[in-house]
């Protein structure tokens, strides 16, 4: 959710293949991007990425990174050159398995030419070496992701295609992979990822972190939050460990919610089926660092203290979007509209507003004290946004949860929460699309006919009929 809404880095990306020449004159340099609808030059064609080994250093004070990025990969075609998407940065050196390789530059992509081609079906490792001070990219709907200076540090926001800005690799969710990160900044300073802190070592007036991702993640959910951080680990009921690092400034503001991060895993898992992932948490920077919270994976960030009901959307992206991710970002709906029914939930579980009376006043424009953001609702079908500017607007959120609503009037409480978890656990850890959900409804539902509300409410424009 995009809530309105360390030193130099040097990257190597290692794209594991058995590169041996195989491949002779018979390869073709791979596609420079996926032909996303919305994003066409984000992410890569030609190979499949297993896994990522970043090293990293940043200074504050000077804003300037280094990195090094191993990229493991397959070649899913023989191989004459491959893109990486970087934006900005100097790239000093490329190698693919060990040896040297040429390399160019044009916008966001940077295009390898290893010694020798590379056969389908083999894995390789591309290493990049760059330095620079990372760009704030701007998005067409004008929020900011990237990487953000903050006050005491800085945040790296992948949603959509950020992380290109401090990492090369293969930007698009539909090529999700395993990480290790490690990152170093100045003693006193903190530095928080996804996944596990595996190690902390200062040495010479330098401490680096490393962190370890073990479950596939989707490069627009990683994160790397540089600061000044109050950490506390604890573990949920049923033994799920929990990190959260909150700014001083936010830590008083933040204790009552994020202690209730335990409580809200629990009555996601009752819901939603069993957290995919090995831990959980949340990262509070102070209000201002970014304009939005967003979903990255394990814990989710915050600019300034969440309330309950926003901490309970970003902990459901860890199910409807980290977990089952969009193939395109066209099915961003299949995030949004997830998790903001997942607050419908939470608040008619809590004695709240009933799912069907969040539904009514939205029908009946009464949701919000502006007549101009109830009309927005309505102003395109939640499954297909008119531009990139659109993705995450209001359309994507609020009608694809009456999507949901209008799917669990048809068949019921109990096999709506049976659909919920099923479509969780169908896709855990994988990609689905808008064509892959429908399929899915009508399958478990083999009685019912969905085609008023894939014509009505999913792809259809204004206001449906009142049901």
């Amino acid at each position: 959710m995009r809530t309105p809404r360390l030193l130099v880095a040097a990257a190597t990306v290692t794209v594991l293949t058995a590169c041996n020449g195989g491949g002779g004159v018979d390869g073709t340099p791979g596609g420079s991007g996926v032909r996303d609808p919305y994003f066409p030059r984000a992410g890569n064609g030609g190979y499949d990425v297993s896994h990522y080994d970043l090293t990293l250093a940043y200074d504050p004070d000077t804003e300037h990174l280094t990195g090094t990025t191993t990229v493991t990969a397959r070649a899913t075609q023989e191989l004459s050159a491959f893109n990486l998407d970087l934006k900005g940065l100097d790239v000093e050196k490329v190698t693919v398995e060990g040896r040297d390789a040429r390399f160019n530059r044009a916008g966001q992509e940077l295009t390898v030419r290893p010694a020798d081609d590379l056969d389908d079906g083999e894995t390789f490792r591309v290493t990049v070496r760059y330095s620079g001070d990372p760009l704030t990219v701007t998005d067409p709907d004008g929020s900011e992701e990237g990487w953000l200076p903050t006050a005491d540090g800085a945040v790296g926001l992948g949603e959509p295609t950020g992380s290109m800005a401090w990492f090369p690799g293969n930007h698009h969710p539909s090529d999700k992979a395993t990480y290790d990160l490690a990152v170093t900044v100045p003693k006193g300073v903190g530095a928080v990822s996804n996944g596990e802190l595996t190690g902390e070592t200062t040495r010479d007036g330098r401490t680096t972190f490393t962190w370890r991702t073990a479950e596939p993640m989707s490069s627009h959910v990683v994160t790397v939050a540089v600061g000044d951080w109050e950490t506390d680990r604890s573990t949920t009921g049923d033994g799920l460990a929990v990190y959260t690092a909150v700014d001083p400034e936010q830590a008083d503001a933040s204790r009552a919610v994020l202690a209730r991060i335990p409580e809200v895993v629990e009555w996601a898992q009752e819901n939603f089926g069993p957290y995919p992932f090995s831990s959980t948490g949340a990262i509070v920077d102070r209000v201002g660092d970014a304009g939005y919270a967003l979903e990255t994976q394990n814990r989710p960030y915050f600019p300034g203290a969440p309330d309950t009901v926003l901490l309970v959307h970003e902990l459901a992206h860890q199910w409807y979007g980290n977990s089952v991710s969009p193939k395109t970002w066209r099915d961003m709906w299949l995030n949004e509209g997830f998790a903001t029914y997942a607050e419908w939930l939470w608040e008619e579980d809590e004695g709240g507003d009933t799912a069907q009376e969040t539904f009514d006043a939205l029908y009946d424009g009464t949701y919000y004290p502006d007549e101009d953001a109830n009309d927005s609702i309505w102003a395109f079908p939640p499954a297909d946004p008119p531009d990139a500017e659109h993705i995450s607007a209001s359309p994507v959120y609020q009608r694809g949860a009456m999507v949901l609503h209008r799917i669990r009037r048809t068949v019921g409480d109990d096999a709506f929460l049976a659909l919920l978890r099923g479509w969780a656990a169908t896709h855990r850890h994988g990609n689905a699309d808008t064509g892959d959900f429908t399929a899915y409804v009508e399958k478990s539902a083999p009685g019912e006919d969905f085609s008023g509300i894939w014509d009505d409410w999913l792809y259809g424009d204004g206001r449906p009929e009142r049901p």
